[in-house]
């Protein structure tokens, strides 16, 4: 399986509570998700659904955009997934 970074946001329905992350598989880091394979934030607060995602040609930029969203507010956040 390719690996391909990109960026992604989990939500546990609408309006429903958020999740950025960044992953270079997002297949499997989906099921992950929805699975509640690992335990933690996506298991506790019920986030499952793949709402967004942006591919990116290398894991630093990804990780840059990442850091660069964490800090939006949740309604900015909310109008990339809108979008």
């Amino acid at each position: 399986m390719e690996r391909q970074p990109c960026v992604y946001l989990i939500a546990s329905g609408r309006n429903g509570t958020l999740y950025l992350g960044v992953t270079s598989k997002l297949v499997q880091r989906v099921w992950q998700h929805r699975t509640s394979a690992v335990d933690g934030f996506s298991a506790r607060y019920a986030t499952h659904y793949l709402v967004w995602f942006e591919l990116h040609e290398t894991m630093a930029s990804a990780i840059l955009r990442e850091k660069r969203i964490k800090k939006w507010n949740r309604d900015w956040k909310v109008r990339l997934v809108d979008e």
